[in-house]
């Protein structure tokens, strides 16, 4: 049976998997001064750190997708669970820039694992009909981890130093470690097992047609466009250029700044559990909030870049309430391509969507480095980079937005057909 405790018990153990290396993804957000100072970089080599973690998660996205569906959830999660805590440690006893680099590639692999395991993990414990509330609520946790970074390593950080704040942090993947190991589960007993996989000398074929079969839905293509347009916002704003942006753009203190980071969390948790119900009742709505997530971003950006010397308080609120918002429409683009692909093709399809926004991440971090160093740090001309993706973005939602809703409704009808008892 779906659902109950026992669901809620294995799937929040995935959970906690998720939230672990949600904290070491945006330690690098609170750190990014400390490191310029530690490692003797300036602002492209900074962006590097989280360029080169983006780079490794968004290319392992569709390796792990297949590998989730070829090994199930709990061989993934803990593989990805001892990379990214390595990570972490090497990270903490880092000396040389190019030691730390190669921390922050290890610890990208590690998370890269997590999200869709997590999700794969919902889609078997729980009734499909909660698939989009289970998706926000697994975000909602995962923006508490980013909730620890700001609110408690930040302040560890100014205290206790480099190395001890890491290496401390590194103890808690140690604890979700053991507990994977212990309890998880792939699914529960009596359910139908997951096909076997195919022998090795046939893998390429089943790889080739698990990626090509994904790709032919339009609603796989829909929900990666979805997330590259609604996520990239608030994770460049999070993982790296926010304090900075907030500390030598706009005059603030770095206790003000961490302040405005913790609300672009806090609403974060907040939206995802208004869009994960809306969803859940109204699956018409997808499209209308993904769009209006997008347009309300580009507006608050507009705003605070061209509002005339320092923005005020109130609408540096008003930028990081709505940045709060790009996490939870960025999990639209799941909702898209769940009901576009069967069961054994989720991991996979989760894979493809996941790419969109960290690869647009990972587009911005590097445009923003480089254009501040190029314009002597004038983050107006720097942050413009991310009405660029965004346009192009909405261009392709636009596109294959009537495609994937009519072969949803196609699918929906053939199903339906297939329902009806016909007596002879």
């Amino acid at each position: 049976m779906l659902g109950g405790p026992r669901a809620v018990f294995v799937w929040g153990l995935g959970v906690a998997v998720y939230f672990t290396a949600i904290t070491y993804r945006t330690s690098l957000g609170v750190a990014g001064i400390d490191a310029a100072d530690r490692f003797g970089i300036n602002a492209s080599a900074l962006s590097t750190f989280s360029i080169l973690q983006l780079l490794v998660y968004a290319g392992m996205q569709i390796p792990v997708g297949l590998l989730v569906d070829r090994w199930g959830t709990k061989k993934v999660l803990t593989l990805g669970v001892v990379l990214f805590t390595t990570g972490q440690f090497a990270f903490a006893l880092s000396d040389s820039y190019a030691m730390a680099l190669a921390a922050r590639a290890l610890l990208g692999c590690g998370d890269a694992m997590t999200f869709i395991s997590v999700l794969r993990l919902g889609a078997r414990w729980f009734p499909p009909r909660y698939g989009p509330l289970i998706a926000q609520v697994a975000a909602l946790f995962g923006m508490a981890g980013n909730l620890v970074t700001t609110l408690l390593l930040a302040r560890v950080l100014a205290s206790a130093g480099w190395t001890p704040t890491f290496a401390g942090s590194a103890v808690l993947g140690v604890v979700v470690l053991v507990l994977v190991l212990v309890f998880l589960k792939d699914q529960p007993e009596g359910l139908e097992p997951d096909p076997e996989p195919e022998p090795a000398h046939h893998a390429g074929g089943y790889v080739r047609r698990q990626i090509a079969a994904a790709w032919r839905e339009p609603g796989t293509r829909l929900g990666m466009w979805v997330h590259f347009t609604t996520q990239f916002p608030g994770m460049v704003f999070l993982l790296l250029w926010g304090l900075p942006f907030l500390v030598e753009a706009q005059g603030r203190s770095r206790a003000e700044a961490s302040t405005l980071l913790t609300v672009v969390v806090l609403s974060n948790m907040a939206i995802g559990l208004v869009y994960g119900q809306v969803i859940a009742r109204h699956h018409r709505a997808r499209a209308p909030l993904a769009l209006g997530t997008v347009l309300a971003t580009a507006a608050v950006w507009a705003m605070a870049l061209l509002w005339p010397g320092h923005a005020p308080m109130g609408v540096l609120v008003v930028l990081c309430l709505v940045l709060g918002a790009c996490g939870p429409g960025s999990m639209i683009g799941f909702d898209f391509a769940r009901p576009a692909n069967p069961p054994e093709r989720q991991g996979t399809a989760s894979g493809i969507v996941n790419i969109g926004g960290f690869t647009a991440s990972m587009t911005t971090l590097l445009a923003v480095g480089v254009l501040l160093d190029a314009t002597g740090g004038d983050y107006r001309i720097a942050f413009a980079s991310v009405f660029v993706l965004q346009a192009v973005g909405t261009v392709q939602i636009l596109r294959l937005r009537g495609r994937a809703h009519r072969r949803e409704r196609e699918r929906v009808v053939a199903s339906r057909v297939e329902a009806v008892h016909v007596p002879v």
